[in-house]
């Protein structure tokens, strides 16, 4: 019953709260249940407090991105106990501070989701209008049910499905499986995609809602972790079909400037912005990433650095390397001046990641760039959730795991083109893991979950991971696929759950 009764309360918060929001609505006051949605505003409301944990540090600032972190492609920058013991698979991380709340601040989206799906049907309104806000219930509670599902589940527990239906006052044990979760975040995706409009027909000031494609994008990328390849290769084709999106072809680093936040390459995306009162929302993972006190201009953190071996997985003369690693004596801009990159005296490593860096590069960035509070280090860069790019390589994935070697050779070579590298005839999933891992390094599409979803994750933390002159910077890590291919649930939802949430095994 205390999860119950805590599920309420964060849910009550996220939808009448004050603060700010993604989507530029403030819902104001707290009215009851008794008399909320009854009318229009009310469902807007109920839609904007869907959104009202995106701009939460530990969302998609830092939290889940710990365990991202835990790939071979980067370290953790500074001394972070929590965060080591999450990349070594250390059961000591359990009960820290900084991903507890992944799992009660995604069910409480769910929960303002699920009310919208229950609630706004029966409201007199445009119709259109309701047609968009519960088909961004549907998205919404589908994407997050897949984030934990995918970092929770296994084939032998999915996580808890609340349904609209369901009496929040009831707590509800985790799935048989993750593919039980699968299929109905397929189901919610799918309906999502029903309801939607596609981007190009969305007034400007609904940019950052769901939209169709958006659906069908993650509707593919569910499919890929399901291995059901012939529904991921339908649905990335449905959005390469589309006519609403492309890569940004003046440049791989022209995809991570402001200015392109909404281009072509946009499919899903934090909205970010700084605030000139100081406070900001959005992700601030650019500022988590900066390197540490940045050079005395600004609160970077120096968390999330790049590895050698990320660096040296890259083809010679691909753009994308530069574009998305610093390395020592590298000229970039930074607050209006050209400088060499040089690390912090005590970061781990001598790399630093650039996708998120365009902009503080502007001579007096604050606060039209990048916002004034360094401790909430945000900037006018969407973080990408979900690009282009990825779809076409869900897209080659899936045909080549169905048709085998050279399938996926179209959708590959946009994006080799791209990043100034010569086409290839008969790419392998070898070539497939390459090219993922260089177009989307440092970005939530998440390296260690593809590591285990391809099997490949227990012999590539066997290895230790290096810096620029090739010292070690991180041991060996043992990694068991049948413990670590999940992380362990919140023990906070253990103990609050009264023994219907159980750990999963090995942790």
């Amino acid at each position: 019953m205390k999860q119950s009764i805590k599920y309420i309360t964060v849910a009550a918060l996220a939808v009448f709260s004050s603060c700010s929001k993604q989507l530029d609505i403030v819902p104001e006051g707290a009215p009851s249940a008794q008399n909320f949605w009854k009318t229009k505003e009310d469902a807007i409301k109920g839609e904007a407090g869907m959104y009202a944990n995106y701009n939460q540090e530990d969302y998609y600032g830092r939290g889940m991105f710990w365990f991202i972190n835990a790939s071979d492609d980067m370290v953790t920058g500074r001394n972070k106990p929590e965060g080591d013991n999450i990349k070594n698979f250390n059961k000591t991380y359990i009960g820290g501070g900084y991903t507890e709340s992944q799992w009660s601040m995604r069910y409480a989206t769910i929960k303002a989701a699920n009310d919208v799906i229950r609630n706004v049907p029966a409201i007199i309104m445009d119709e259109n209008l309701k047609k968009q806000i519960i088909g961004d219930a549907y998205f919404n509670a589908g994407l997050v049910y897949f984030q934990l599902a995918a970092n929770y589940g296994n084939d032998k527990a999915g996580v808890p499905i609340i349904t609209p239906e369901a009496n929040p006052a009831i707590a509800v044990p985790r799935a048989a499986s993750v593919n039980e979760n699968y299929d109905y975040i397929i189901d919610l995706l799918l309906k999502a995609a029903d309801n939607l409009p596609l981007f190009s027909q969305m007034a400007a000031t609904d940019y950052g809602k769901a939209h169709k494609t958006a659906a069908w994008a993650y509707l593919s990328k569910v499919y890929l972790y399901k291995k059901d390849y012939a529904n991921a290769k339908k649905y990335a084709e449905m959005v390469m079909n589309s006519g609403q999106h492309e890569l940004v072809l003046t440049g791989f680093a022209d995809v991570f400037k402001a200015s392109n936040n909404w281009s072509k390459e946009y499919i899903w995306s934090v909205v970010c912005t700084p605030s000139g009162g100081g406070t900001g929302w959005g992700s601030k993972l650019p500022g988590v990433m900066l390197t540490n006190k940045a050079w005395g201009l600004y609160n970077g953190w120096g968390y999330y650095l790049p590895t050698k071996e990320l660096y040296d997985s890259f083809e010679a003369g691909d753009q994308r390397r530069e574009a998305t690693i610093l390395k020592p004596g590298d000229k970039f801009m930074f607050f209006g001046a050209e400088r060499s990159f040089t690390k912090d005296a005590g970061a781990t490593s001598n790399y630093q990641f650039k996708k998120y860096m365009e902009p503080f590069s502007y001579a007096n960035p604050i606060p039209l760039h990048v916002n004034p509070n360094g401790d909430n280090g945000t900037t006018d860069l969407n973080v990408p959730l979900m690009r282009f790019a990825e779809v076409l390589l869900i897209q080659a994935e899936a045909a080549i795991n169905v048709s085998g070697a050279g399938a996926g050779d179209a959708a590959l070579n946009r994006i080799r083109v791209r990043a100034g590298l010569a086409p290839k005839t008969g790419m392998t999933i070898a070539d497939l893991k390459r090219e993922r891992r260089n177009e989307l390094a440092g970005e939530w599409a998440d390296r260690h979950r593809d590591l285990v979803r391809w099997g490949d994750a227990q012999a590539a933390y066997a290895k230790p991971l290096h810096d620029f002159d090739g010292a070690v910077i991180w041991p060996a890590r043992v990694f068991n696929p049948q413990v670590h291919d999940v992380w362990a649930v919140p023990q906070r939802e253990i103990d609050n759950g009264g023994g219907v949430i159980k750990q999963n095994s090995g942790w």
